[in-house]
């Protein structure tokens, strides 16, 4: 899957343009960035409704290529600055996180691995 695919199935907005035909084979959806540094491993995609800089900063110390933030959130433009920065696709979709979780779930895209 691509994150092209990401936004067709979350019918997400664009809110920062990273690589757009990126592969993802994983996701990991969590408003705690502190569980997400200790239990998640080789996800690349991060689903949050958390709007701060420390999710963007999370994403990239973990390889991630995406944030897509649930519940309409709007990132503030210091997060999308430091995404931009870093290069990072930023989405956003209306979904709660468990239904955008779901609807990447039942099209193909796991959810890797916890490392602990």
């Amino acid at each position: 899957m691509t994150v092209k695919d990401v936004i067709r199935i979350l019918d997400a907005e664009v809110v920062s343009e990273g690589d757009l035909g990126a592969e993802v084979k994983t996701a990991c959806g969590s408003d705690m960035m502190s569980d997400v540094l200790a239990f998640v491993k080789d996800q690349s995609v991060l689903l949050t409704g958390l709007t701060n800089p420390q999710v963007v900063r999370t994403a990239e110390m973990m390889d991630m290529r995406c944030i897509i933030f649930v519940r309409g959130k709007d990132p503030g433009a210091d997060v999308i600055a430091l995404a931009k920065q870093k290069d990072m696709t930023v989405l956003k979709t209306n979904h709660r996180m468990f239904t955008a979780c779901g609807l990447l779930y039942t099209n193909g895209l796991s959810g890797g691995t916890f490392s602990r």
